[in-house]
């Protein structure tokens, strides 16, 4: 038999994957636990009971179709939670719902193209009031903020130009007369810029541009002995207007058996060739990347014309386009914006490599594949402290793509590694950065199988990569973050009806789904009816109620003189590994162990259970059952822990929704055969 004191100072491995259990080599053991759930784990070591959420507001039944959530930064005083579901688009400011949408009396813009098959997968890009959406079958469309919070319209964006692209190339030579009238030659003229092409017969114009306008426009002249021109527009039967792409060799008269027709050219962006599916601006450039028929394939429009995607002469600041031909499909997905412009397609990531001073330009636009892991669809990638978080396609891993200056190339590593049984089925992710540094940065993934959350805490200064898991009565199923605001749609079961709420999480308040208020004595809670709720009355727990029937008035047992919250609870639990103490003589492994007492660091702490048992917090005084129990700091022991197992492990909760921090635990374990 023996005796040994174990110290766990800090949590920052956060919970780990079952399959690590044997692993008590890794660093990460000493500082990791079985079991991180409804906590946030800080930057300095300890696990803290996650914030609640305030209820803000009730979203259609069409959520249970499709839910996407947009953030909106407008300006420094002005940003916005966009939550869209099919055919609607809900506005969000500081936590309120924005209502009467301009001026006609709807809580919401109303958005018909924006269906339950096009959310899930949409792509989207702000620039000032302007939201630019894309989705392969949806023309690429623009929300713009107008003169006020109320104020907002949606259109299809009209492009001064748009790409053509030949998929499918036919010719038709000079010589071969256009109908049945003859010429002798074509006069080249200058005019606004463009060049005037036209036919003639002795002097005379002749109509041997007979057919629609559609069958010249945007295609293209090849003359001999070099020069390319692009029909911008038909004039009349004799003339079509032309641009120069490749200048003319001379302006003489061209002879019939000197030029050509070349046709096939369409729109690339079309309802029958697909429409873009990623969307981001770089460098002065709006770009698009991806349809269904040119899957690999990046647009970038003219420097500082966003809607002109015009080649012209290849000049600078002309519109770009390259396609990565890579041997392998690369449908692009997503695409964001750092020191390069970084491409994530469904089999690979890319980066459009420039040196520091150098813009991307027409001839040397390159694209240059790195890593072969894949994106998820619908997941839109996250840059944190210079690195770009994503899902891999099958959605069982978190990368990071990350600059190296070392090899001078992008490296991808994953996030995960020690937390992957957290990711089940992602379907979204959102960025939180830190405020303070009491905080670190938070990462949010949704997880579609059962609901949950997966919060990772990163501080890359400090190497702290910390998840647990956030858990509900009911299931997340959506997360956005409006700066430091974070958002959540939650399907829940409210009177055996299931319903989805928008709500907002917040650091003050200790319960799910919440009202709160400062002095009352009563609130209504139509939006729990039926349902089992706790109430904390100026920081008083009270017993339990059950919200009644219209007017679903919940009245408290003394009136709240400084603040109230009324929710959902959800319960902390923080769970060690097994205990595994380096001792000279060996490992502990298959001895029985008994962990006989418990010391733990705590901070600004209200409740607190170890092993089940509670620690007891209030002081013996005058009116103490009617006062609220003061925050500690400090250490807390509990003795007396019956008990012996293989595993040793120490579970920590709370049965009340009351302030907790945990800093750090020391233990006494007894070991013996």
């Amino acid at each position: 038999m023996s005796r040994v004191i174990q110290i766990q100072n800090d949590f920052t491995a956060g919970e780990l994957d079952p399959k690590l259990r044997a692993r008590t080599d890794l660093q990460q053991y000493s500082s990791g636990l079985t079991t991180a759930r409804n906590v946030t784990i800080q930057p300095q070591g300890g696990a803290k009971r996650r914030p609640g959420t305030k209820f803000i507001h009730q979203l259609d039944s069409g959520a249970a179709n499709a839910v996407r959530m947009v953030p909106f930064e407008f300006s420094v005083d002005d940003s916005y939670m966009l939550v869209f579901t099919p055919g609607k688009m809900y506005v969000y400011k500081d936590g309120a719902l924005i209502t009467n949408i301009n001026g006609t009396g709807n809580n919401f813009l109303t958005v018909s193209a924006l269906t339950a098959s096009i959310l899930p997968d949409m792509n989207w890009i702000q620039s000032a009031d302007t939201l630019i959406v894309v989705h392969g079958s949806l023309p690429p469309t623009k929300i713009v903020r107008g003169a006020n919070d109320s104020s907002w319209t949606l259109s299809t964006i009209s492009f001064d130009f748009a790409p053509y692209f030949a998929f499918s190339i036919s010719t038709q030579a000079g010589t071969s007369p256009f109908n049945s009238v003859s010429y002798d030659h074509i006069e080249v003229n200058s005019a606004s810029g463009n060049i005037r092409f036209a036919a003639f017969h002795s002097g005379s114009a002749r109509n041997i541009f007979t057919s629609s306008a559609a069958t010249y426009e945007n295609q293209y002249i090849n003359v001999q002995p070099f020069g390319r021109l692009r029909v911008v527009r038909k004039v009349s039967n004799s003339v079509l207007e032309c641009f120069a792409e490749v200048p003319l060799f001379d302006t003489t008269n061209i002879t019939p058996g000197s030029w050509e027709l070349e046709t096939g050219y369409e729109l690339t962006w079309s309802a029958t060739r697909g429409y873009p599916r990623a969307v981001t601006f770089h460098e002065g450039r709006l770009y698009f990347g991806g349809t269904s028929t040119r899957p690999s394939t990046i647009f970038g429009s003219r420097v500082g014309n966003f809607f002109n995607f015009d080649p012209g002469e290849a000049l600078d600041d002309a519109a770009v386009e390259a396609t990565m031909d890579t041997g392998t499909f690369n449908a692009i997905l997503d695409m964001y914006s750092g020191t390069h412009l970084q491409i994530f397609t469904s089999g690979g990531e890319f980066y459009v490599p420039q040196g520091f001073d150098d813009p991307i330009t027409p001839t040397n636009l390159i694209v240059k594949a790195q890593t072969s892991f894949g994106t998820k669809p619908g997941i839109r990638v996250q840059n944190l402290d210079g690195s770009t978080l994503f899902i891999q396609r099958q959605g069982k891993a978190l990368q990071e793509f990350i600059y190296s200056d070392t090899v001078q190339a992008y490296t991808s590593a994953k996030i995960s590694l020690l937390s992957s049984h957290l990711l089940k089925s992602p379907i979204e992710m959102a960025v939180r950065r830190s405020t303070s540094t009491d905080e670190g940065d938070r990462l949010l993934i949704v997880n579609g199988t059962d609901g949950s959350i997966a919060c990772y805490t990163i501080l890359r200064s400090q190497q702290v990569i910390a998840p647990s898991e956030w858990t509900t009565d009911g299931e997340f199923i959506n997360v956005g973050v409006d700066v430091n605001d974070i958002y959540v749609v939650v399907k829940r079961t409210v009177n055996s009806s299931v319903v989805y709420y928008t709500e907002l999480f917040d650091s003050t308040v200790l319960l799910d789904s919440a009202k709160t208020g400062s002095a009352a004595s009563s609130t209504t809670m139509g939006h729990l009816q039926a349902e089992t709720i706790k109430i904390v009355r100026d920081g008083i727990v009270e017993a339990d109620q059950t919200v009644p029937a219209s007017p679903f008035t919940i009245t408290f047992a003394g009136a709240a003189t400084s603040s109230f919250q009324v929710g959902l609870n959800f319960t902390p639990e923080v769970k060690t590994l097994p205990v595994e103490p380096r001792l000279a003589s060996g490992s502990l492994k298959g001895f029985k162990k008994r962990i006989f007492e418990v010391n733990a660091e705590l901070f600004e702490t209200q409740a607190l259970t170890i092993n089940g048992k509670e620690v007891p917090f209030r002081n013996f005084g005058a009116s103490v059952l009617d006062d609220d129990v003061d925050e500690f700091t400090g250490i807390k022991t509990l003795h007396g822990i019956l008990g012996y197992t293989f595993d040793g492990q120490i579970t920590i909760g709370q049965t009340v929704p009351l302030k907790m921090t945990l800093l750090g635990i020391d233990y006494k374990v007894s070991a013996g055969q």
